[in-house]
């Protein structure tokens, strides 16, 4: 593997910035301003050489046992399969197996433990979605127009996808943190998307719940996809942490550890 970055129960105070062979990605990962217990919040970016890479965003379940520790658990079971993965191997194979093996070893070594998990495989330019649970895959081009958006695990999720509830009602709804498929669960259930090519300029984001807690999809296309990337990846922190901090009546906010890393490609 070319480049490896991990960030569990991290707690970084602005985003930081990643040069790859094929892009630029900002991070960031912080536990929610209202606790003192850790981050619960694990990401990674597995840069495999200078055309793939595998993106990844672990959100530990906060009201169960373990969860920072489960989250971790899930990176590194992802990690160790695409590092034991052979040249017969394809890079869906691999991961796919990093998702059933982090599902087994919480059952087994952390019972009552589980976490979300979402990973994104980029090659050549395409990319390929994986996603347990409720932590969030957007796509979207330079103009504004969504590619690609997960739907959440969630009976709240669901419930915006079949038109029963939208948007405003979803982000304050009172069951909105109530996760339905778990790695971690005899039952976990991997969505798996279909390929989608990146435009130039198009911006891949991946993150756990305290961003689509805290801000309005609308208002993530419109910050991710203008301008600088850093100051994308600023912006998106201050304005999820401002909500966090200071509630204002008719606006989402839920403060939470907060984990994403944002993407554009360059070639």
């Amino acid at each position: 593997m070319k480049n490896i970055y991990t960030y569990t129960q991290s707690e970084l105070e602005s985003p930081e910035l990643l040069s790859l062979d094929f892009g630029k990605a900002v991070v960031f990962s912080d536990k929610s301003p209202e606790k003192d217990s850790a981050n619960e919040d694990s990401l990674a970016l597995f840069e495999i050489d200078k055309k793939t890479a595998v993106f990844l965003v672990a959100d530990g379940l906060g009201s169960l046992p373990n969860a920072d520790a489960a989250s971790k658990l899930a990176i590194s079971a992802i990690q160790r399969a695409l590092k034991q993965a052979t040249d017969n191997d394809s890079l869906r194979e691999a991961i796919l197996d990093g998702f059933e093996k982090a599902n087994q070893q919480i059952l087994d070594k952390m019972p009552g433990s589980a976490t979300t998990l979402v990973a994104i495989e980029y090659q050549n330019g395409e990319i390929r979605s994986y996603h347990v649970g409720d932590s969030m895959i957007l796509v979207t081009g330079q103009r504004g127009k969504i590619k690609l958006q997960s739907v959440p695990h969630s009976p709240v999720g669901y419930a915006v996808e079949s038109g029963m509830l939208d948007e405003d009602e979803a982000v304050h709804h009172e069951e909105r943190h109530i996760v339905s498929n778990v790695v971690g669960s005899a039952d976990m259930r991997i969505e798996l998307g279909s390929a989608i090519k990146l435009a130039q300029y198009d911006s891949l984001i991946i993150s756990s719940d305290g961003l689509f807690d805290n801000l309005y999809v609308d208002e993530i296309v419109d910050i991710a996809r203008k301008g600088n990337i850093e100051t994308a990846g600023q912006q998106l922190h201050e304005l999820a942490r401002q909500r966090m901090l200071s509630p204002k009546e008719g606006l989402p906010s839920h403060a939470d550890d907060l984990s994403f890393i944002l993407f554009r490609p360059t070639k």
